[in-house]
């Protein structure tokens, strides 16, 4: 099975494995972290490492159900950077967990194209 890793055409990308964390979680919170590095492209001690992270941020909580865990998220933190941090994680985490550009059936806006000229 090819990972994520894999799949990308260069050696960098524009979101940090934090990021692609955060989306995973918020499209399945029910992800063991095996499949959650697969999905993410990591080794499981780094999945482990970053879930760490996050929990010690309050971006993320871990709820024991049953032989499973599921994640809490805590969208409405700020984003990290000083570039971003008016934001919350929120924006950026719902803009890509959604594949189909909506939000629980809500449409994300997208900006309007500049003049043609």
């Amino acid at each position: 099975m090819e990972d994520a890793a894999a799949r990308t055409s260069g050696s960098w990308t524009f979101l940090t494995n934090h990021a692609h964390v955060l989306v995973s979680l918020r499209m399945d919170p029910t992800l063991r972290v095996r499949e959650l590095a697969d999905r993410v492209g990591i080794t499981e001690r780094a999945a482990h490492r970053i879930l760490t992270d996050l929990t010690r941020a309050g971006y993320v909580a871990k709820e024991r159900e049953g032989r499973r865990n599921t994640y809490k998220l805590y969208l409405d933190h700020p984003m990290r950077h000083p570039l971003e941090r008016s934001k919350p994680v929120r924006d950026l985490v719902e803009a890509l967990a959604t594949p189909d550009g909506t939000r629980g059936g809500v449409a994300i806006a997208t900006p309007l194209p500049g003049p043609a000229g």
